[in-house]
């Protein structure tokens, strides 16, 4: 199903379903007593749509695991479940994939949702969607003792059922990562809160663990980029990537493609030993080969569907920087040292700033952001003068400060 389709499910049939959820698990509550809520052991996490934030809720589902010495789970939907596997925190056996091919195979996925969840006697279910009501159901449905999420109390954004045993506070104000850790802080409040959660998260809380490679991964790196640009060699070039791309969740969030033309022409002139490799998925192969024919150089190669996607942050462990679209990359590259310059427009950089070596890029228009928790994350821009309003020079000058300033940089 595209966006728009599973925006209006999650309207039409969502709103009538949390409707009728609610009275019923209340029940089911009232039903099984009150039992003092125990203390996490099985703890799910519910996130669907984003894998960008996969990476951005890892400090909470760590400090979950440590906390509790409890055996962490996740559902996801199907396509974006590769974004778990990039640090591992979730085993494999523990993550549970929903299809959203059609609503017949989605409904049937959520009906086997709530048989795993008996199964792997799940506890403590953590909704880290900000007003989603198919993560809400899930939630609701698992049936876990503990089930927190964000509520928007007298807000007056989208209503979701009461389906919570913890509910959240969600700060539209505070860092996403910081939001999601709020959800885990709720869990070790000694008393009811309302609203949870009251309690201060440093930035030290959210910092994310780093992957790391060695000699010999890395020279299996260099060669598979050699196949696609044979000219190329790890003693002479460095590598800058560009990622042009962004999901069709939020399209407003693409820079213009002459503006990376003009932008990887000018770092090619700049730099004799740089090698631009464009990124992208394999479905992004031919648009990324437009760029490329656009650019006209020899130095400038099409990588997109290069590797394989669990081979992202190796990739980036070998290369010197990357300039992308506020999409998954720049969240995915925050596991390396990786210096990366990510593109903002539709949304903050105050809310969804990478949480790596990451320098945003943000013109700061009058209407920005304008997606947010409370309209689903839809705009109802078309025209993304946001986005244009990053021009060339502002976003070179600081890659060519990055590259002369790596280019006199002792190697480690």
């Amino acid at each position: 199903m595209n966006v728009d389709l599973m925006r209006k499910v999650d309207h039409h049939l969502g709103i009538p379903l949390t409707a009728l959820s609610t009275p019923l698990i209340k029940l089911i509550d009232r039903l099984r007593g009150k039992k003092a809520r125990p203390t996490p052991k099985r703890i799910l996490f519910v996130e669907l749509s984003e894998m960008g934030s996969t990476i951005l809720a890892d400090p909470a589902m760590r400090h979950a695991r440590d906390a509790f010495d409890a055996e962490l789970h996740f559902v996801i939907f199907a396509k974006n479940k590769p974004s778990l596997d990039l640090l591992n925190t979730i085993p494999q056996e523990n993550i549970f994939t929903l299809r959203e091919d059609s609503l017949f195979t989605l409904i049937w996925d959520a009906l086997r949702f709530m048989r795993w969840c008996r199964q792997k006697r799940i506890d403590t279910t953590v909704d880290l969607e900000l007003f989603s009501r198919a993560s809400a159901l899930l939630t609701g449905w698992s049936l876990a003792r503990n089930r927190v999420g964000f509520h928007n109390f007298h807000g007056e954004g989208l209503w979701r059922g009461d389906l919570l045993t913890h509910r959240v506070l969600y700060n539209p104000h505070m860092h996403i990562s910081k939001n999601f850790m709020a959800l885990v802080y709720a869990l070790e409040a000694k008393t009811p809160q309302v609203p949870y959660t009251k309690a201060i998260i440093p930035d030290e809380a959210i910092r994310l663990e780093q992957v790391h490679y060695s000699e010999e991964e890395k020279a299996q790196m260099h060669a598979l980029i050699q196949k696609h640009a044979p000219q190329y060699d790890p003693n002479a070039h460095r590598l800058v990537l560009i990622n042009p791309n962004a999901s069709e969740l939020l399209p407003q969030r693409r820079w213009p493609a002459e503006n990376y033309r003009e932008l990887i022409r000018r770092i090619l002139a700049e730099h004799d030993d740089a090698l631009v490799l464009i990124t992208g998925a394999p479905a992004e192969r031919d648009e990324a080969e437009a760029l490329r024919k656009a650019v006209g150089h020899e130095r400038c190669i099409n990588f997109a569907g290069g590797c394989k996607f669990t081979q992202l942050p190796l990739l980036y462990s070998v290369s010197t920087l990357m300039v992308t679209n506020d999409s998954g990359p720049g969240h995915f590259s925050a596991i390396t040292p990786l210096k990366t310059f990510v593109l903002f427009g539709p949304e903050t950089p105050a809310l969804y700033g990478s949480l790596g070596n990451s320098t945003p890029i943000w013109a700061g228009l009058a209407c920005s952001p304008c997606v947010s928790a409370a309209n689903h994350r839809k705009t109802p821009c078309t025209d993304p003068v946001c986005m244009r309003a990053i021009n060339v020079e502002q976003v070179f000058n600081l890659v060519d400060a990055e590259l002369r300033r790596d280019a006199t940089t002792p190697a480690a």
